[in-house]
């Protein structure tokens, strides 16, 4: 199930590249799905973490991953996409932070992965072309670090934060690191 996952990402993502790169998109899921099994988490949750952009940024539906991968896959592909694109980056972002707040470990989880390696990508760029890094962003340095610091606050600083996933130290590690550069 987990190369179904990869191939039905792939083609969904086909054509896509990362933010101000020329990276095929299809790294970061794949990526994000390969942290996840790395740290031990459940074929479902990796295969949550391969779909987790593909119902926000492409064709695929809910209802697609329902049918081929569950509901619970779908559930949790569902918990980390953003339910309302349009409105304004500042909105979303907190409606995300909120959400996280409460939401089931399993999308924590895979949310996680999902930042941690967008952090990652984020300093890996920044390490390339300095500050200049930010201008990739419709939100500069000032309104990202908040974002993240906010997602440390509802996704490292809880009790329920399983001893084996190592994702959660890595997130805040990452983030001051991005951020005191």
């Amino acid at each position: 199930m987990i190369n179904l996952a990869i191939e039905v990402a792939a083609k969904a993502h086909k054509g896509q590249t990362r933010k101000g790169t020329d990276i095929p998109y299809i790294t970061h899921p794949y990526t994000v799905g390969m942290m996840l099994l790395q740290e031990g988490c459940s074929e479902e949750l990796v295969i949550a973490g391969i779909l987790h952009d593909t119902v926000e940024d492409t064709y695929i539906t809910l209802d697609y991953i329902r049918e081929m991968f569950g509901k619970k896959v779908a559930d949790i592909v569902e918990g980390c996409s953003e339910p309302d694109k349009s409105l304004p980056w500042e909105d979303r972002k907190e409606h995300t932070i909120e959400y996280l707040k409460t939401a089931p470990l399993d999308i924590r989880i895979v949310t996680l992965a999902d930042k941690l390696h967008n952090i990652r990508s984020t300093i890996k760029e920044y390490e390339k072309v300095g500050e200049e890094v930010w201008n990739r962003f419709r939100r500069g340095k000032e309104k990202q670090s908040w974002y993240y610091y906010g997602l440390i606050d509802v996704l490292c600083n809880r009790e329920d934060i399983p001893n084996h996933i190592n994702l959660f130290n890595e997130f805040e590690k990452e983030v001051k690191k991005l951020f005191e550069f």
